[in-house]
């Protein structure tokens, strides 16, 4: 049995857990699951950041612009979702395209 990196958040090994329980993965898509789970994290601490600041920031002229967390928080939405979809484990993929399933059924 393989076990969820202990520095993903809790929520996020218990899903990476179940993901790899559920599916007949391969080492390099144990290592994409890891990184779609980095991103989720690194993504909600983006926004938890961003709600405790504020959604903008003034710049060194006194210029509102968008929190750097706006952008860390975008980018690892795009990028867990992409990995999820590398994966295989977003319901559009064709089931061929998906790692299979242990035990074989859905």
């Amino acid at each position: 049995m393989v076990r969820a990196p202990k520095h993903l958040q809790p929520a996020t090994r218990r899903w990476w857990g179940k993901i790899a329980r559920a599916y007949e993965l391969e080492p390099h898509h144990l290592r994409l699951l890891t990184l779609a789970g980095e991103a989720w994290d690194r993504g909600q601490e983006a926004r938890e950041l961003v709600a405790s600041e504020g959604l903008v920031v003034l710049d060194r002229f006194g210029q509102a612009r968008a929190h750097p967390g706006v952008a860390i928080e975008r980018d690892s939405r795009i990028g867990f979702a992409r990995l999820v979809r590398e994966l295989g484990l977003d319901s559009e993929a064709p089931p061929e395209a998906r790692p299979p399933r242990i035990g074989g059924g859905r």
